[in-house]
């Protein structure tokens, strides 16, 4: 499961938007090349690549569109050009993140009810 993406810092290291997605730094630099437009991370003088939060967020996006979704780059393209397209995408990803967070707390729950469960059995037995 990926990390929750929640940016905190004002600039990130390739390495480590990989890690917070989940995806390698070939991915991210692919990624880069096809939709310019979106990802434009700041470089330094030795070409070291910095993400802003804004593009931490449009390669999540894209991510969600890619891996989520199943779109192709194309379809990507033609959702991120509409304003609207690309707003009811995040939405969409948002929704997504916020449910899977719901999802593993109450496994966490699920987890802690079983064990409950599993003393009180043990107790009773006795």
């Amino acid at each position: 499961m990926k990390k929750d993406v929640t940016v905190t810092k004002r600039y990130y290291s390739i390495k480590e938007v990989a890690f917070l997605l989940g995806e390698s730094e070939s991915t991210l630099r692919y990624w880069e090349k096809e939709f310019p437009d979106v990802i434009s991370p700041r470089r330094n003088e030795r070409d070291v690549r910095f993400y802003s939060k804004e593009n931490v967020d449009n390669v999540a996006l894209i991510q969600y569109l890619i891996r989520d979704c199943g779109f192709t780059l194309e379809g990507v393209r033609k959702r991120l050009k509409n304003d609207k397209g690309k707003e009811s995408a995040a939405n969409h990803a948002f929704i997504l993140q916020c449910l899977k967070k719901i999802k593993a707390e109450l496994e966490i729950l699920e987890d802690a009810l079983d064990e409950v469960e599993k003393k009180i059995r043990q107790k009773n037995a006795l």
